[in-house]
């Protein structure tokens, strides 16, 4: 992770990268997300554990976070994988003022392409998944990664996708600021127009 971030520092990117992460006793599914500042890069822990994660992963602690990028004027919230599945972390991200979600995944399955546009319009945020491609053989198991990383915009077009097994770059320019008002017509705001008292959660 040392590495990443003197990376980060060189080439003036933010890096988020998905790695174990041992602490004491303790192994979670993690991700850091690196500033070139080094000021502010902080790791998240995986919330929902997909499957067999369960049998070697801990469950994170560290909750839904957003970070604020001061010189690219950008809020970054992360999530990992498996978490897509719950609206209420993407919902959490967005309400703590997220203008892009990053999620780096090890997607296996063939429905997440439906949902994460979803995500995006109904948050009105950015989307980035980065998913891992391959086949990973494991205890007489095979689990197929199938790829296809893309980017979303606020309204769920995709902005740019890479293909099932290819390994590859992907770019979209972003405007930020454009998340940051919720209405979309003169009447509706999707986070003003929320009734919580009505939600049963």
């Amino acid at each position: 992770i040392q590495e990443f971030q003197e990376l980060s520092t060189k080439t003036n990117k933010i890096l988020v990268i998905g790695f174990p992460e041992k602490q004491k006793d303790r192994l979670y599914n993690s991700a850091a997300i690196l500033f070139p500042d080094k000021q502010i890069s902080r790791c998240y822990r995986k919330t929902h554990l997909f499957y067999k994660e369960r049998f070697c992963f801990d469950s994170g602690d560290t909750g839904f976070f957003n970070i604020y990028y001061k010189d690219r004027d950008i809020n970054i919230g992360t999530m990992i994988c498996y978490d897509w599945r719950f609206p209420e972390a993407a919902r959490t991200l967005a309400l703590l003022g997220a203008d892009l979600i990053i999620c780096p995944s090890n997607l296996v399955t063939a429905v997440w392409h439906n949902v994460m546009p979803a995500r995006a319009i109904e948050n009105k945020v950015y989307f980035a998944v980065i998913n891992r491609i391959g086949k990973e053989e494991r205890n007489g198991e095979e689990l197929f990664f199938n790829g296809e990383s893309a980017i979303y915009g606020y309204n769920g077009e995709r902005l740019a996708k890479a293909g099932v097994e290819e390994e590859r770059i992907i770019y979209a320019e972003i405007e930020p600021k454009l998340t940051r008002k919720k209405s979309f017509n003169e009447f509706n705001d999707i986070f003003k127009d929320r009734r919580t008292e009505m939600y049963k959660l």
